[in-house]
């Protein structure tokens, strides 16, 4: 089982290439332990700025970082960082094209026990709906390490979101298929297809591999770039499978499955099935509990997609 969390990837992988480029910042809300940025802070302490709890604050500081030639990261829960800096991340980073990477820390329901105040299940909605903002949900540790390492050669803005603890492996160390703004085929099949993103993910790679004994043949895409969404991917997968399933953890309302289901309405009509958190507030619990209270599990994919090819 994997110990390693993706948030402790980012921080090996940006204080590794902070040894030779020193406009690498890293920027925390009083979240350098949330985070796991002590290392880097360790390494590189003039590379690496507190500003206590001020989201507002950080994402305007990291835009005049860049317009300064600086590689600003700016690491901050995603329940905040999404919400109460929006309108900095929409003009200051956005707007201004600068280039800031926002991670937001123990997205989802990461922070489970602590109720909504700490939930960010509309992070995908909000920061997709703000034009140059990418979108991100990496689904394990190796695809993590790719995507930094992708994002460290742009100049563009990005919201990255990952969670709280390790998750399992997807990929395997030296086998991570990645390409920028490409879905990863995680399996391949023709009856239907589980699009999934970010720690769902894993279940949807499980779900596929239990419904093989059903003689049911599933396709799934690791949709890591909610934003700009791969729609050929998605328009493949609409004309050669008879119907889709989109997971995510995450409200209904404009995340993943209702880009889907956008994309599949208007160009290759097919059933497409929901799978997320409800417009409501969500359960308090850790996140195996809310996950299961809410079916965001591969028993619920494997039921789901049994009853669709039924």
């Amino acid at each position: 089982m994997n110990k390693t969390a993706n948030r402790q990837v980012i921080c090996d992988v940006l204080t590794e290439k902070a040894n030779t480029d020193q406009d690498i910042v890293v920027l925390c809300s009083d979240s350098r332990g949330s985070a796991s940025m002590g290392n880097f802070v360790a390494a590189h302490p003039k590379q690496f700025v507190e500003t206590g709890i001020a989201e507002q604050n950080i994402v305007s500081i990291a835009a005049g970082l860049a317009s300064c030639g600086k590689k600003p990261y700016v690491a901050s829960p995603a329940s905040f960082l999404s919400t109460r800096s929006m309108e900095q991340a929409k003009v200051d980073v956005a707007y201004s094209n600068t280039n800031v990477k926002l991670i937001g820390i123990s997205g989802g329901i990461s922070y489970g026990a602590l109720g909504m105040t700490h939930h960010s299940a509309n992070d995908i909605a909000t920061m997709a709906s703000i034009p140059n903002m990418r979108v991100y949900l990496p689904s394990d540790r190796f695809q993590t390490k790719a995507l930094f390492e992708a994002l460290l050669k742009d100049t563009k803005p990005a919201y990255i979101r990952i969670g709280r603890s390790a998750v399992e492996d997807v990929y395997e160390e030296n086998n991570v298929p990645f390409t920028m703004d490409k879905a990863t085929v995680v399996a391949e099949g023709s009856d239907l297809t589980i699009i999934a993103c970010g720690e769902m993910v894993k279940p949807a790679q499980e779900a596929a591999q239990a419904l093989k004994e059903k003689n049911i043949s599933c396709r799934v895409l690791d949709m890591y770039c909610v934003k700009p969404i791969d729609q050929e991917a998605v328009l493949k997968a609409a004309k050669e499978t008879k119907a889709i399933i989109t997971i995510e953890e995450h409200t209904a309302i404009g995340g993943l499955g209702a880009m889907v289901s956008q994309i599949v309405s208007a160009n290759c009509p097919k059933k497409v099935i929901n799978i997320a958190l409800p417009d409501a507030p969500v359960i308090a619990g850790n996140s195996q509990e809310v996950f299961a209270y809410y079916g965001l599990t591969k028993e619920n994919l494997i039921k789901t997609a049994a009853e669709l090819m039924a």
